[in-house]
């Protein structure tokens, strides 16, 4: 894994878009976003750390996605578009990566909107990452086109994203991730 802030640019989105301003893993715990690095033992599915985690944050349910042109079919670039609109969910959103590799972009609140900032993170496989429900978010792989990643859910598998907007920005669960972090600057 590896997080620093998105150049902005407008470019292809698969792209690194490497602002060259790295990001500690304390700002993003700051934001509420965890991550493990658990590697993949050769022939292995899931690793026992990751049961642990799951276990420990109450996650029982979990699926498989193949994020790809093969894995996806004809649904392939709709997903890709979807993917990264930003967006926030009402639960948590846990990753784990188990082959290729792709890139979650966070949403770095600031006071005014215009302070916001981006923050781009590299997961590959053995990253294991969570996003806070709440947190204004979006994925796209990168230019190998292709990742594998088990989702865990703490209930039944959905994914529902809340696009944003007027309505999205006043959902309690934005409400509620708004309080729970802390002011932090705008470097």
């Amino acid at each position: 894994m590896r997080a620093y802030y998105f150049d902005d640019e407008p470019t292809d989105q698969r792209l690194p878009h490497d602002s060259g301003e790295e990001v500690s893993l304390d700002t993003l715990d700051q934001l509420g976003v965890l991550y493990w690095s658990i590697p993949v033992a050769e022939g292995e599915s899931i690793p026992s750390g990751v049961d642990a985690i799951a276990k420990e944050r109450g996650y029982k349910n979990r699926d498989v996605i193949n994020v790809s042109k093969e894995g996806l079919g004809d649904l392939y670039e709709t997903k890709i578009k979807s993917f990264f609109e930003e967006h926030m969910h009402e639960d948590e959103e846990i990753r784990y990566i188990l082959g290729g590799s792709g890139f979650f972009d966070v949403r770095k609140h600031a006071p005014h909107p215009n302070q916001e900032r981006w923050i781009r993170i590299l997961c590959e496989q053995g990253d294991l990452l969570v996003l806070p429900s709440g947190i204004y978010h979006r994925f796209t792989l990168d230019t190998n086109n292709k990742i594998k990643a088990a989702r865990l859910f703490q209930d039944e598998p959905k994914w529902i994203p809340h696009n944003r907007g007027p309505q999205t920005d006043v959902n309690p669960y934005r409400a509620d991730y708004l309080s729970a972090i802390q002011p932090i600057s705008v470097a």
